[in-house]
């Protein structure tokens, strides 16, 4: 019945997406021509005539890694792993110009020694500058770079990088405090005795990526994480992991994104487009912007759309659509909190099915758990959201709530179908708010809607 379900709903999603494109704004337009795929040389390099094997156990990770090297230094082409299993005791680094192929028949699979992605390494982490493990599949600074293939690759976090539990630790206020006084990022070197999971697929400041085909298990923590990059496109990608802090695609200071046809099962948001945190974000202010993502499924342990926490560079210009939310927390979630500055701002989202939520359908929230005492209100602006068909909340089916002095302003709500929810909507300090054919529990809203009390929704 659920496969079932699945079908009618992504066949009912393919049937309007040429109307939905159709109608998309011109801006939305403009940056799909501006995304385009990287190109590469029609050569190819078998990591078996270098002498690597599919066995599962034989350490390949200096051979993908060397065989890497020589395509890129050749002037680029293929890596092409064999069918069977492929173990890499530690990380794999791309280059410019490589397209590593992992083939329908072959898994990809990762040591689960978290020692093995030693020396740290310059990254992110919840929007935070540091040194810190290694991603498992990782590109510095390159251009034209693409991981494709049917095939899947196993982070093998269970019994390693899952098991460490960063959350509310001395080391990750640590990090947090060091961000916050701007501590040189050299300083921030946490190396063999750090607790914090690195992000599995991670290209950093990268020009030209395409991640296609694949399919991503058993991730340690963020799964897709564009850091710095400009023009990425995620592709047709299955994503089945449920550890903690499992998103699926986080998009971070990057520009010209294109996440499309993919199905994401997540421990974590499906989707979180992020901009870094607090002070370290205003020091780097490159903003998240240019993003589409559209034809998709997504399934998660939390939130299905989301922009935040972690946005305080800002972000701008997102459009979604032709999306089926599955289960999930909160299904359409734009959150920051008084740490956070920054902007939200020009967003539209269309054509979004949704079946069951925990809390909201469709949930703005200025004030987002986690704050650090701060005084510094993000902006949200410029929202469209039409054409959505949601079927139980167990709180709530709009909610919106600003702070005061700083309200979310100029949020559009059109042809808008929530089915059953415990509470229709709660609307505090926001304001230029229009309900047009918006009906919650079978009532139609007026097109002004009415301040409200204000309700606390849980947080995940």
């Amino acid at each position: 019945m659920i496969k079932k379900r699945f079908i009618l709903v992504s066949l009912a999603l393919l049937a309007i997406s040429a109307s939905c494109s159709q109608g998309l704004p011109n801006k939305a337009k403009q940056i799909l021509k501006n995304i385009y795929e990287p190109e590469f040389r029609e050569m190819n390099y078998y990591i078996t005539d270098f002498g690597g094997v599919a066995d599962s156990v034989t350490d390949c990770r200096t051979i993908i890694n060397e065989t890497i090297t020589k395509c890129s230094d050749e002037g680029g082409g293929r890596v092409i792993l064999p069918e069977g299993t492929v173990f890499s005791k530690g990380s794999i680094t791309l280059k410019s110009n490589v397209n590593l192929v992992i083939p329908k028949g072959c898994t990809l699979l990762f040591s689960e020694n978290p020692m093995d992605y030693l020396p740290a390494e310059p990254t992110v982490w919840e929007g935070t500058e540091l040194f810190n493990y290694s991603s498992l599949l990782r590109s510095y600074h390159c251009n034209n770079i693409a991981i494709t293939g049917k095939g899947t690759i196993n982070g093998n976090a269970t019994n390693g990088f899952a098991k460490m539990r960063p959350q509310h630790s001395a080391q990750q206020d640590s990090l947090r405090q060091m961000g916050i006084d701007l501590v040189p990022v050299r300083e921030r070197y946490f190396g063999a005795h750090s607790i914090m999971p690195p992000n599995m697929i991670e290209p950093y400041g990268c020009k030209n990526v395409l991640i296609e085909d694949v399919t991503i298990i058993d991730s340690p923590y963020w799964v897709i994480h564009p850091l710095y990059c400009d023009n990425v496109i995620v592709r047709n990608v299955t994503i089945d992991s449920h550890n903690k802090n499992n998103d699926g695609c986080d998009p971070e200071y990057t520009t010209n994104v294109l996440i499309e046809g993919c199905k994401f099962n997540t421990g974590d948001d499906a989707i979180a487009i992020k901009a870094g945190r607090d002070q370290d974000a205003w020091r780097i202010g490159q903003k998240t912007a240019n993003i589409v993502i559209r034809n998709c499924n997504f399934s998660s342990r939390c939130n299905g759309l989301c922009i935040g926490s972690e946005m305080a560079a800002g972000v701008e210009n997102i459009y979604m659509y032709n999306i089926h939310v599955g289960k999930c927390y909160s299904a359409i979630y734009f959150k920051s909190n008084l740490d956070r500055g920054g902007f939200i701002r020009n967003v539209w989202v269309n054509n979004i099915v949704i079946d069951t939520v925990r809390t909201a359908f469709i949930r703005f929230e200025n004030n987002y758990h986690g704050g650090r005492g701060g005084n510094h209100p993000t902006k949200f602006s410029d929202f469209t959201i039409k054409n959505v068909k949601g079927g139980k909340s167990k709180e709530c089916g709009f909610y919106a709530v600003g702070v005061e002095g700083v309200p979310i302003t100029n949020v559009t709500l059109e042809n808008i179908e929530l089915m059953d929810c415990a509470t229709a909507y709660t609307l505090v300090n926001a304001e230029h708010i229009r309900f047009k054919n918006v009906r919650i529990n079978g009532k139609t809203l007026p097109e002004t809607p009415q301040t409200t009390e204000i309700t606390r929704l849980n947080t995940n």
